[in-house]
């Protein structure tokens, strides 16, 4: 097996496709001879671009015919035959030697030859908080990729419709799980494991894993994100006591389809081989939204590198009108860590809900401070001794003890403590520190963190959760105290007393490394300390809950929102949802103020935090005017980044025509403007479609960035039955000589009762080929 990331194939590639999308990559690090390489059989995916023959079986037989052609007979290639992909799109997987990829990526309509992968996922009160009540929706049919939990209550089929006439889906059996398992809720069920079986090279055997080889929930990724976005009412649903309520989906009454493609065994994740299957059954089926929550790293694919399957995957969804959402990416709040950055796409980014889960500290001197902890049950003693893990380190010269890594606690000193730690940095969690802190001795953490979103349970200990101010006036007590002690309470549930929605410390940021003048990330949703459903412990069904951040948690919400949408506006293109959604945002959190974001320094949150803004339902419904897109116009966009005719056209059924238009990267109609690199002056152009009253007439309001003068012509638009859709310029006018950092401003057209405000992001960036 070789070093996947080291892989050089330059010399596979015949040329370029339209992709996008991003995940995680899991790294092998193995050391073997090229001969060794060379005699070795991987997975590839032989990618062939938009299918040519309309009928599957005959997609299916021209696959295996170029198969057998190159291994010499029809046995070969059935043994070496992994997946048809013959439905969004035309390819298969196989496994290939080294030099046979190279062989194969010489044949006639083949584009590239991709080297399979494994990937990682990016990983209720939070409807209310963003003002859903009691819509419902009957056909979303979403995808989970690390299976379902079917007994649990989120997915009874109570009060549900019948099922979609046009789902052609199926309930795939499995271990513990057959079609018994599927109902009006949950309509099919698919699991894909090929790719995976092949690549970790080991007998799969699951009896001391807690994966099971069907569309059963191994993990409890699957099962809490597809109750996210459509899970069914569920009265009094809580964790270990904690936010007991409601817990429901955005979209209750909508279908779900599973298709399973990730798994929790060997390390965990998902290939590119299983991926792309999975997209291309979920469009045979008649799947109408996908979800996606999976990401890579930085540095990003090129939009035209076949490499990224689900981009490939979710260009042929979109391209059949269906709207495919994507999480952000978890490497917040680093600048530029923003993934899954394609245009056609809607990239979720995470934020905080109303609720927390405060926890008192009572010290010696009688001061109680207050954190934030999960574990309930587990503070079952009273006051007992507190020391700094500082003070208790086996090497006080190292300074892996004031974050309490794994071995460097005294275990004589840690011995029935309560220990306080300080994170300085995000190499330490308090998931890891707890372990420590219990292999020590000690019997309670208090973890010192300079963000203070997002709760994690330990399984071992007690943890409590604080911010800096109160891990260092915790810390002023063991200072000063002779012999210093605490007590930790229980839990609560407090809901409405913080301010939200705060941007999650961990959520990526923009601007997109790769195509900067497309605005990433497009919306924000609820992704920190989400209820939904989970995979039970001990197999009791239909009662276990937990609570998860995560932009993983964050992309199902706006997926059940798109369902409502899609619901009520049948026609829609995925651009023209994608719209709805970012130009009715809110920039204002629960204290009237403007929203802010969590990192290492507290500020006002920009559209590289929050796109449009924090996502809202209720006005996404009517949102006045969209800003659509068609794919001819996604296909000019990639002309305009340099891509070749050749890579882009074989997306296409049509020949590919580049027009010349150096400013397409800054007039794809999205609903945003973001101008990189303004040197002077730069005008840019947008079309509107009324679709609300036929006679409207809207007049713009700007908001200019910082440093720059804008001018939007005309300034009125005057809708009407032949006038449908208008379009308009906005020049930028840079008033500021020095090179400097994005500024942020808006446009907003309104009709006085709709505000369709769409978010701008400007650098002024001066050329330094003069100087």
């Amino acid at each position: 097996m070789m070093d996947i990331k080291s892989t050089n194939w330059r010399g596979v590639r015949k040329s370029h496709l339209l992709a996008t999308l991003a995940v995680f990559l899991l790294q092998y690090h193995l050391h073997i001879s090229a001969t060794c390489v060379e005699a070795t059989k991987k997975v590839h995916i032989v990618y062939m671009g938009e299918k040519k023959h309309e009928d599957p079986a005959t997609t299916r037989k021209f696959h295996h015919k170029m198969l057998s052609t190159l291994l010499g007979s029809k046995q070969a290639a059935q043994r070496s035959i992994l997946y048809s992909y013959r439905h969004g799109f035309s390819g298969f997987a196989a496994r290939l030697t080294e030099s046979q990829a190279v062989k194969i990526a010489d044949f006639p309509g083949v584009i590239q030859v991709i080297p399979n992968r494994i990937r990682k996922l990016h990983t209720t009160r939070s409807w209310e908080f963003i003002g859903l009540n009691q819509h419902s929706s009957k056909n979303l049919l979403i995808q989970s990729h690390m299976g379902i939990w079917p007994e649990s209550k989120s997915f009874n089929d109570q009060g549900m419709g019948p099922v979609p006439p046009h789902w052609k889906g199926i309930c795939q059996g499995g271990e513990h799980f057959n079609s018994s398992n599927c109902n009006k809720k949950l309509i099919g069920a698919r699991w894909f494991i090929k790719g995976f079986k092949d690549e970790i090279r080991k007998p799969l055997n699951t009896s001391n894993t807690m994966e099971f080889l069907s569309p059963r929930d191994g993990g409890g990724h699957g099962t809490h994100t597809a109750s996210i976005a459509a899970g069914y009412f569920v009265e009094k649903a809580s964790y270990r006591g904690l936010a007991a309520g409601m817990a429901r989906g955005g979209a209750p009454l909508a279908h779900l389809a599973i298709y399973k493609v990730c798994w929790s065994i060997e390390g965990g994740g998902c290939t590119d081989a299983d991926l792309l299957k999975a997209f291309d059954k979920a469009i045979q089926d008649g799947v109408d939204i996908l979800s996606v929550s999976i990401g890579n790293e930085i540095p990003l694919f090129s939009y035209v590198d076949k490499r990224d399957s689900i981009a490939i995957g979710s260009f042929h969804a979109t391209a059949k009108g269906i709207p495919v959402i994507c999480s952000a990416g978890n490497d917040g709040p680093t600048s530029q860590t923003i993934v899954n950055t394609a245009p056609w796409l809607i990239t979720v980014a995470a934020t905080t809900i109303d609720r927390a889960f405060p926890t008192a500290i009572t010290l010696g001197n009688n001061s109680t401070l207050w954190g934030k902890s999960m574990d309930v049950g587990k503070h079952n003693h009273g006051f007992a001794g507190l020391t700094y893990s500082e003070r208790i380190a086996v090497d006080p010269t190292d300074n892996s003890g004031e974050d309490c890594q794994l071995g460097s606690l005294n275990t004589t000193l840690a011995a029935g403590k309560i220990i306080l730690c300080f994170s300085k940095s995000d190499a330490q969690d308090i998931i890891s520190a707890s372990k420590s802190v219990f292999e020590a001795g000690g019997i309670a953490l208090i973890f010192a963190q300079f963000h203070n979103d997002g709760l994690d349970p330990c399984k071992l200990i007690p943890c409590i959760k604080v911010d800096y101010e109160i891990g260092t006036q915790i810390l002023s007590y063991i200072r000063k105290a002779r012999s210093p002690i605490a007590k930790l309470s229980f839990p609560k549930t407090v809901i409405g007393k913080q301010a939200s929605p705060q941007v999650a410390s961990f959520s990526s940021r923009g601007p997109s490394s790769i195509s900067p003048a497309v605005l990433k990330p497009d919306i924000a949703a609820p992704g920190v300390d989400i209820l939904a459903a989970y995979r039970p412990a001990n197999h009791e069904n239909g009662k276990a809950y937990a609570l998860l951040s995560g932009t993983s948690m964050a992309c199902p919400h706006v997926a059940g929102i798109v369902a409502l949408i899609r619901s009520m506006h049948p026609n829609w293109s995925p651009a023209a949802i994608r719209s709805a959604i970012v130009t009715t945002a809110s920039q204002i959190g629960t204290d009237g103020m403007n929203i802010f974001e969590e990192g290492r320094t507290r500020k006002l949150a920009d559209p590289f935090d929050i796109g449009g803004g924090h996502v809202n339902p209720e006005k996404a419904m009517h949102p006045g005017l969209v800003y659509d897109i068609s794919m001819e116009e996604y296909i000019q966009f990639l002309c305009s980044m340099g891509y070749s005719i050749s890579s882009i056209s074989s997306l296409t059924k049509a020949n590919v025509n580049c027009k010349q238009n150096n400013h397409m990267k800054l007039n794809l109609n999205l609903p945003s403007i973001t101008i990189p690199n303004l040197e002077r002056k730069v005008t840019v152009t947008r079309k509107v479609t009324n679709v609300g009253l036929v006679n409207s007439v809207y007049r713009a309001i700007a908001q200019s960035p910082f440093g720059i003068r804008m001018r939007v012509e005309p300034k009125i638009l005057s809708f009407d039955s032949t006038n449908n859709t208008l379009s308009f310029k906005v020049t930028f006018f840079s008033t500021q000589t020095l090179h400097g950092h994005y500024k942020f401003g808006s446009l907003t057209w309104t009709n006085g009762k709709n505000f369709v405000r769409i978010p701008i992001a400007v650098s002024n960036i001066e050329s330094y080929a003069d100087v």
